[in-house]
């Protein structure tokens, strides 16, 4: 699963990258800017800036996508649903927490990541 997070998120960040102006690094170059220098300052900012709300979506995904780790033998939140409801038949319950749970997680998630976002991605001075 962190292969193919790690694979979606570098398209991600790719596709940010090319997104940046032809402009802004011309005028880097004026400014006699290094290729680093024009790398850390001017593209990659704006780009992950933009990208940041596809990741976040991404991560989330994967989470919830763990689930599926459970169809495969790994012990997990469903893994360990199946084996509480198996004990006491009592399956809509069961789920229904487990599912109240992944919600909880995603949101939680989600709220880390916009303040990761704001904190070190958007809040940082261009």
């Amino acid at each position: 699963m962190v292969i193919n997070l790690g694979a979606y998120c570098t398209e991600i960040i790719r596709a940010g990258i090319q997104a940046t102006n032809k402009g802004q690094i011309e005028a880097a170059v004026s400014l006699a800017m290094t290729r680093m220098q024009i790398f850390w300052r001017v593209v990659l900012p704006p780009a992950l800036i933009k990208v940041w709300p596809s990741i976040c979506s991404q991560v989330i995904i994967v989470m919830l996508g763990s689930s599926l780790c459970s169809q495969i033998g790994t012990e997990e939140l469903t893994y360990a649903a199946n084996f509480i409801q198996s004990r006491n038949f009592r399956a809509f319950e069961t789920y229904f927490v487990v599912a109240g749970i992944y919600f909880l997680l995603a949101l939680l998630v989600r709220q880390l990541m916009m303040y990761i976002g704001y904190k070190w991605i958007a809040g940082r001075k261009l």
